[in-house]
């Protein structure tokens, strides 16, 4: 049974390990991670888990773990969050080789949560408009299509956490 967690540096064998499935670069969303992240050092992952424990007024992270293995991550970024308007309050990313399994739709569903207990009324999630998957897993959430981002490449929903089925 997946669970959710915050960030540790503990998992750092783990963490390398999914971000392998990605490939090299910082792609990965729902884990904060910035271009000037080092994550293959000790003392710099331990950096990197300080920087997102340091952001917890402004952005809630979660490591996605089963068995001692990182499946994904996913990040709720609260009102007044500069990234909001653009990337949406909800960022998450499932490790490729764990995908279709209802781990994105079930972890959005704990940040449904969250967001409620934050006195969130709804909140923003955005998907790239070819990423079916990711539109599927809002729109099971009670996920509304405002718009795209008018060139069609950005779809964005609000879910109403009052009302969402998580």
């Amino acid at each position: 049974m997946p669970e959710l967690i915050e960030p540790t540096g503990r998992l750092q064998a783990a963490w390398l390990d999914a971000h392998a499935e990605w490939g090299p670069g910082v792609h990965e969303d729902g884990f904060g991670l910035l271009p000037t992240d080092d994550v293959d050092s000790p003392a710099g992952f331990a950096a990197w888990v300080e920087r997102l424990a340091g952001e917890s007024g402004r952005c809630t992270h979660f490591w996605i773990i089963e068995g001692g293995r990182v499946l994904g991550g996913i990040a709720l970024r609260h009102e007044g969050n500069d990234l909001v308007p653009w990337a949406g309050h909800v960022g998450y990313g499932i490790r490729p080789s764990m995908r279709r399994r209802g781990l994105a739709t079930w972890a959005l569903g704990r940040m449904v949560r969250e967001a409620r207990v934050l006195g969130m009324e709804r909140m923003l999630v955005v998907c790239g408009a070819e990423n079916e998957a990711s539109a599927k897993t809002i729109e099971r959430h009670g996920g509304i299509l405002e718009d795209d981002d008018g060139r069609g490449a950005v779809l964005r929903y609000w879910i109403n956490t009052r009302v969402a089925d998580d």
